[in-house]
């Protein structure tokens, strides 16, 4: 499949993707949002793909925002489809099934910040700036920002960085809960990748069901989140995965996990 504005490679079971608009520090627009979506779909598909790693070209920026030159011209009705359009799929990178690993490398701003939390897990540089500064432009964030940044760090500091479109560096982010780990540039790729290889050593439908507990827990009462967490847990008891896993363990070796 051809992209003009991503880089898509697969190494080892992982796929990279690459925001590759240096000239607009990898802002997103349509086109590029639409690449995503099919390269997304591409990986879901794909069972020799085990992890994701996506990050932005250069050292400045992994996303800087949307594209303003397209938010200038949305109408009322026009607005509410761009935003229904990119919720869309990031929740379809939320909801992946594999893990989705934020190599934030540089500005995270406005649609990137939103991305980068649509993501499973977030490892940032130390260069990293990160924010909601949507309200400079008149605007509130519109793909997910509200929302998920508010279940990520709490209400009081999501409405802080929403109403006052302050940027945060990494080591603040990393202090409120944004990011999970804070390394040097050139360390970026290799800590994202060190920690899809760990997390894809183990049970590929265990990894699976994990995300999809917590994901969908978050948006249930405690009892229907327990629920759901006992229904998968049992689903897991009777795959193959599970038999060779604590047969592994027992006898104190490593398991080799087929998903299945």
């Amino acid at each position: 499949m051809n992209y003009e504005n991503i880089l898509f490679e697969k190494k080892e079971g992982i796929a990279y993707i690459t925001i590759n608009r240096p000239k607009v520090l990898n802002a997103l627009n349509a086109q590029t949002l639409d690449e995503l979506r099919r390269a997304f779909i591409e990986i879901k598909k794909d069972a020799s793909i085990g992890a994701v790693i996506i990050t932005g070209s250069g050292e400045k920026a992994f996303i800087a925002g949307a594209d303003i030159s397209e938010l200038a011209v949305l109408t009322s009705t026009d607005g509410k489809n761009f935003a229904h359009n990119g919720q869309h799929i990031f929740t379809m990178i939320e909801n992946l099934g594999k893990p989705v690993i934020a190599a934030i490398n540089g500005f995270a701003l406005g649609g990137g910040c939103e991305l980068a939390m649509a993501c499973t897990l977030r490892i940032a540089s130390e260069n990293a700036e990160i924010g909601q500064p949507e309200v400079n432009l008149g605007i509130i964030p519109g793909y997910g920002g509200t929302q998920r940044l508010a279940r990520l760090v709490g209400i009081g500091r999501a409405m802080e960085l929403v109403l006052t479109g302050n940027r945060i560096n990494a080591n603040e982010a990393e202090r409120i809960g944004l990011v999970n780990k804070v390394v040097s540039q050139s360390e970026l790729v290799e800590a994202a990748k060190a920690m899809a290889k760990k997390i894809m050593s183990k049970g590929p439908l265990a990894i699976s069901y994990g995300i999809e507990a917590i994901n969908k827990g978050m948006q249930m009462s405690l009892q229907e989140g327990l629920f759901l967490e006992a229904t998968l847990f049992g689903l897991l008891c009777s795959t193959e995965d599970m038999k060779e896993g604590t047969k592994a363990f027992l006898e104190k070796r490593k398991a080799s996990f087929k998903g299945k």
